[in-house]
């Protein structure tokens, strides 16, 4: 009774898993009586159970089954068979599915581990909203969404279809859009509404939605002008409506516009045929094709030549089917379509030509840079990869090469997509409703082939590129937003003086000193590079003895690596002594061409540009964001193949994460810059140039209901920008001297618009400092009027400070309140 079978390998499937109560009795029993054999078993395998006609007469159901091998498990207990609780949980619920013949036992997760696995790449759709209760899209807004558009296709659907995202977050999405709300408003205060997706998905929804509006506007102005020219057809108009991209829509109207010819099947149609060829589909018993035959009228002079005009308006119907289009796509996804690129033979030409020759060496130096640009596309000379795999740089790649007639690109279709579509469109599609003759069997299968060798081929080609393109050129768009996101979001050095340096040799180093609170010290510039460097060292020295400087920033252009070499000796040697020097390097791209602009002009007109570049270099350290606004984030030097892609939606995208970055952060409206206040969600130019005045005129702001004293400052504007403004007691106090200033009332507005003068509280407001939007300042205060033991003294929280202008609050009110559980909150 104290023998114990070996515990079951994983690798071996146990085959009692469905919990035969027989074998498992017959097993214990054999071993249990014969000891001796168990010590060296033979095999190890369980034994078979024997096919019984009396076991299986009774046919007993499952519940039978279920007791029989509880009753097996208390026998494998008296012989003390160990088995896990969890083990036979496992075990007997995935009876009857693939895992239970496994025999494998589940990995137990630990109930105190809490790390987490990398989040998926791909945005999954949502099982159900936020809390269960979805907002939906009024009907009679969404009818009027629909009737706006004008399309035969549902746009909530395409776009959840194309985004992967629910139709209710997608509606609501679009609610507030229309609504102009921003992003950043989106993403911190509607959560509940979009189900709390990231800033980034919901970009691509916006994104993809006004794809779709801007399509269905042009499928309008394409009607109209089809319309006016007398050419628009019931089907074509349905045709034109049913697309779902701009290729599409150009696919099918490239035949009918003014500037291409006129294609073979208008000029078959121009001749009378399109009957012929709808006969030949419905009833082809009818169909006499020397009927048609007008002898001295070119393309009916012989029956050759009326069968070749019905072919042509075939292939054309063909290729506008939307069903035909759809099925030879779904060919081409389960076939393996590669893109396939080779070089030209211009640039080989070109290549031959460049090489040097004696008596000609200025030719061969001019041709010296073309033959580098040939060399530098050398991995695509022969390049061959499928279209599912292919990497968005590659696209791009690609593309540059084949623009710069240097690479000749194609994508090769296998054939059985072409004999599997043709056999489909004869057999299925484009079968004939009745008996047709051989001969117009015939004029089908040559239509068929005409149509995929002539239309539907370039079509799927540019389809395919044009969608690689469009992928290639968002990800590269996604890797500007992602790099642009971290260079932003830097930790600031504060609360000490710097020392900006911009490196050279010829011109020397530019010298920039400021204070913590970025206000510029002095200028200088020394030649760290020449015979003179015990003389610079020492107005180095002199320079930041005087200012207490102990941080160096150093630019990463020209002379940067000698430059830091020379710090480094000097701090090696204890050269500013007592002061404990260090430096560091930063990137100073765009610092140049920010040193031209007219901000910068503005800002520093008295300093010469190389200086500003100095002073910016110092500053990106100081306050990254502050600084790097001020630039055209292209210009920042963050990615590739930025010439490549749109710059619209380059422009859109990098402008819309520079306002998602400042309104996250924050600014406090009594220091910021006017540049930076223009990148706050719901705020411009001419807004943040109205604040400054105000600010100017009237002092520093006491509360953000102020903001509705400004000029243009609307009740949109101010709910969009109202949560990402600060006014910190600090700045506030230290700005008006603790006095108050006067605060002015808003005239009343014109007598056209109804409104009236503004009445705000000029007292402070603690809440003003927190990210809570004022639309919920009633909320905040509701929870603060609780009385609880635990005062905000015995707290001195965050929390408890910014509210410190309330009796108390009660904590696990609030904590229950917010779903969070557990102290400091």
């Amino acid at each position: 009774e104290e023998w114990r079978p070996p515990k079951p390998k994983s690798k071996a499937p146990n085959k009692t898993a469905r919990g035969t109560a027989t074998g498992e009795k017959k097993t214990t029993a054999k071993k249990t009586a014969k000891p001796k054999e168990a010590k060296a078993p033979k095999e190890p395998k369980a034994p078979k159970v024997p096919k019984e006609p009396k076991l299986r007469a009774p046919r007993k159901p499952a519940a039978g089954r279920k007791t029989q091998a509880a009753k097996s498990l208390k026998d494998s207990e008296r012989v003390s068979f160990i088995v896990s609780e969890s083990y036979q949980r496992d075990r007997w619920a995935d009876e009857g599915s693939s895992q239970a013949w496994l025999g494998v036992k589940k990995e137990e997760v630990d109930a105190e581990d809490f790390t987490f696995d990398e989040p998926c790449l791909k945005k999954q759709k949502t099982s159900a909203a936020c809390m269960g209760r979805p907002t939906n899209l009024p009907s009679s807004e969404a009818q009027s969404l629909r009737n706006e558009l004008n399309m035969n296709w549902d746009l909530i659907e395409v776009l959840s279809h194309l985004t992967c995202v629910e139709r209710w977050v997608c509606a609501n999405i679009i609610m507030l859009l229309r609504e102009e709300n921003t992003v950043p408003f989106m993403v911190r205060y509607r959560k509940d509404m979009i189900n709390h997706m990231d800033a980034d998905a919901v970009r691509d929804v916006q994104m993809v939605y006004e794809e779709l509006c801007s399509l269905a506007k042009r499928t309008q102005s394409v009607v109209q002008t089809l319309k006016k020219d007398g050419v628009l057809t019931t089907e074509l108009e349905q045709n034109l409506r049913n697309c779902h991209s701009a290729d599409e829509l150009d696919h099918v109207y490239s035949p009918y516009k003014k500037g291409s010819k006129l294609t073979k099947a208008r000029r078959a149609k121009a001749l009378g045929l399109e009957d012929a060829a709808s006969a030949l589909m419905n009833t082809p018993h009818t169909l006499d094709l020397r009927a048609w035959i007008k002898p001295g009228t070119e393309g009916l002079s012989s029956v050759e030549e009326v069968a070749t005009g019905v072919e042509h308006i075939l292939a054309d119907m063909m290729a506008k089917d939307p069903e035909t289009l759809t099925y030879v796509k779904t060919l081409c996804e389960k076939s393996f379509v590669s893109i396939q690129s080779s070089v030209s033979k211009s640039a080989l030409k070109e290549k031959e030509q460049a090489k040097p020759v004696q008596g000609h060496k200025t030719k061969a130096g001019a041709e010296q840079n073309k033959n580098k640009d040939i060399d530098k596309f050398q991995l695509y000379f022969d390049f061959t990869c499928n279209i599912q795999r292919i990497q968005p740089h590659q696209t791009l790649a690609i593309n540059r090469g084949e623009s710069l007639k240097i690479l000749t690109v194609k994508v090769n279709i296998p054939d059985r997509v072409k004999s599997d579509f043709t056999r489909w469109c004869i057999n299925n599609r484009w079968r004939p409703k009745t008996f047709a003759k051989e001969e117009l069997h015939a004029i089908i299968r040559n239509a068929v082939e005409d149509s995929y060798k002539r239309l539907i081929l370039p079509f799927l080609t540019r389809s395919y590129r044009t969608k690689l393109t469009s992928a290639a050129e968002k990800e590269s768009i996604a890797m500007f937003v992602r790099n642009l996101r971290q260079r932003l979001l830097v930790c600031p050095v504060r609360g000490c003086v710097i020392m900006g340096v911009d490196p050279g040799f010829r011109h020397g180093c530019k010298l920039a000193i400021l204070s913590p609170t970025s206000q510029i010290l002095q200028t200088d510039v020394v030649y760290l590079h020449n015979s003179n460097q015990p003389r610079e060292a020492e107005k180095l020295r002199h320079l930041m003895t005087k200012y207490s400087c102990s941080r160096v920033v150093i630019g990463n252009g020209t002379a940067c690596r000698e430059t830091e070499s020379f710090f480094a000796d000097l701090i090696s040697r204890r050269y500013f002594h007592p002061l404990d020097v260090s430096y560091c390097i930063t990137n100073e791209a765009g610092a140049s061409i920010y040193s031209v602009s007219p901000e910068a002009v503005q800002e520093m007109p008295d300093l010469d540009p190389n200086l500003r570049s100095a002073v910016s270099i110092g500053r990106r350290v100081q306050d990254p964001l502050a600084e790097l606004v001020k630039i055209d984030p292209k210009h920042i030097g963050i990615g590739t193949y930025q010439h490549d892609v749109s710059a619209g939606a380059l422009k859109t995208a990098l402008d819309g994460v520079v306002q998602e970055c400042v309104s996250f952060v924050g600014v406090d409206i009594n220091i910021c810059s006017e540049i930076l206040m223009r990148h706050v969600a719901g705020l411009n130019a001419g807004r943040a140039r109205s604040i400054t005045e105000w600010r100017e005129q009237h002092g520093p702001f006491i509360n953000r209901e102020q903001l509705k004293l400004v000029k243009g400052m609307g009740p949109k504007s101010y709910q969009q920008c109202a949560g990402f403004i600060r006014i910190n007691p600090q700045t506030l106090s230290r700005s008006s001297s603790n006095q108050a200033p006067e605060v002015p009332e808003k005239p009343a507005a014109k007598k056209g618009k109804g409104k009236t003068g503004v009445n705000v509280s000029t007292s402070f407001n603690p809440l003003d400092q927190t990210c809570i939007h004022p639309e919920s300042y009633h909320v905040a205060q509701r929870y603060s009027a609780h009385k609880h033991t635990r005062t905000l003294e015995q707290q001195p929280t965050p929390l408890a400070k910014a509210c410190s202008g309330y009796d108390g609050v009660d904590f696990d009110t609030i904590s229950h309140g917010v779903g969070y559980s557990g102290g400091g909150l």
